[in-house]
């Protein structure tokens, strides 16, 4: 990225927006967001993925300032400016916006004391994503694919009971994902009926199977044809609670985090984000 940021300098610079805070290690963003908004900055514009955009939408929203957020999206999934519809959109597009566009306020969801704009994962999701930090070779929707392939075939699953969420107690699953955002690793299309405007979590359930049952998953995942599969259930939730035999592994909008127990809450927190 530090590459095209003299470009996206220069773009924003003729929109009369020359006010830039550059990161210099991951995950400084969200203190870097946090020192814009005290600052008095109104509108974040996040030059990179969904863990970026994360890291601000935590800032602003932990401030209780009303900042509005937008994104040049340059991440590797990219959901959140899929979810947005600025995925692909060139500098100049989203420059454009935040001079002449109108802000929409949008549901943000909250896991482990940490909000969240598109998803957050468990179990097969986390060690896909674990196992994506290792790829170089690759980019764009391609790293998480090629991850997802690897772990089909090695990844054991994770034993979840869960609270709040009728018709599903738990047992042991492949994975479990709470959504805003419709997908998820760029290439799935992981709860092709959520919505960031109807005040609600899609959450869904991927039982343990075999190899066969996983590649059926896989495929049907990317599709968004998995919801009916007798392996996959579903339901639409304002809040729930989500029981581990350890503090778990969680990927939150595209990273790693460790749950703070091994009971996890999660709720939605409606139009919370402009």
């Amino acid at each position: 990225m530090r590459a095209t940021l003299p470009f996206v300098r220069s773009v924003f610079a003729t929109h009369g927006i020359d006010n830039v805070y550059e990161s210099t290690a991951p995950g400084d963003e969200e203190s870097l967001a946090g020192q814009a908004v005290r600052d008095g900055v109104q509108t974040i514009v996040a030059v990179g993925g969904d863990g970026t955009c994360g890291r601000i939408a935590n800032a602003i929203l932990q401030s209780g300032a009303e900042g509005r957020l937008a994104v040049v999206p340059t991440g590797t999934g990219n959901d959140f400016a899929k979810t947005l519809g600025v995925n692909g959109y060139a500098p100049e597009q989203v420059a454009d916006l935040v001079v002449r566009g109108e802000a929409t306020r949008i549901d943000v969801g909250l896991a482990d004391r940490n909000y969240f704009l598109n998803s957050c994962g468990f179990g097969f999701d986390g060690s896909v994503l674990e196992a994506s930090n290792r790829v170089r070779f690759l980019k764009g929707d391609a790293v998480y694919i090629y991850s997802a392939l690897g772990q089909l075939f090695t990844y054991r699953g994770t034993e979840v009971s869960a609270n709040g969420v009728p018709g599903v107690k738990g047992g042991r699953m492949l994975m479990v994902t709470v959504s805003n955002g419709r997908s998820l690793g760029g290439a799935f299309k992981i709860a092709p009926h959520a919505s960031v405007l109807d005040g609600r979590l899609d959450v869904c359930f991927f039982s343990d199977s075999n190899v066969v049952e996983r590649v059926g998953l896989f495929v049907g995942a990317m599709r968004g044809t998995h919801i009916g599969m007798p392996s996959v259930s579903t339901a639409t939730v304002q809040q729930l609670a989500l029981r581990f035999p350890s503090s778990p592994l969680m990927e939150v909008d595209g990273e790693l985090r460790v749950a703070r127990s091994r009971t996890v809450e999660l709720r939605c927190v409606p139009r919370a984000l402009r």
